[in-house]
């Protein structure tokens, strides 16, 4: 008996790529990013290996970051062709709507081992304050 799901599966991946050419997919954005949120801050891990750090762009105005930059294509050998060609190059440009405003001053990012890490303080105004309760 023939599993839906993987023929689902199959079926996706034909479609990915008729309509979106050599090494893209209808259903990623480039590039892949993990967010998570501490109570002073919000980091963002972004994949870019193969990436010159000099060629990345990062902008956050309010509540939305921005990544972006170019990943050069590796240069084939006189004779050779490509059998299969699923990684990306060319311009990426990935923007994140972030929980809360961060100070845009203070962001700073690092790159090791093809991945980018911001890490973004949360803007003052932005934090929780307790309210205290009069009473008469």
């Amino acid at each position: 008996m023939t599993d839906p799901l993987r023929e689902l599966r199959r079926m996706q991946g034909e479609l990915n790529r008729v309509f979106s050419g050599p090494g893209r997919s209808l259903n990623q954005e480039a590039p892949a990013v993990n967010a998570w949120v501490g109570e002073a801050d919000v980091i963002v891990a972004a994949e870019l290996p193969g990436v010159d750090p000099a060629k990345v762009e990062i902008s956050v105005v309010g509540d939305t970051l921005t990544i972006s930059g170019t990943r050069a294509a590796e240069a084939l050998k006189a004779g050779e062709s490509y059998h299969r060609q699923e990684r990306d190059f060319g311009r990426f440009s990935r923007t994140i709507q972030l929980p809360f405003h961060v100070e845009a001053d203070k962001v700073e990012a690092t790159y090791s081992r093809g991945v980018l890490k911001i890490t973004m303080p949360r803007a003052e105004a932005d934090k929780p304050r307790k309210i205290a309760v009069t009473y008469e």
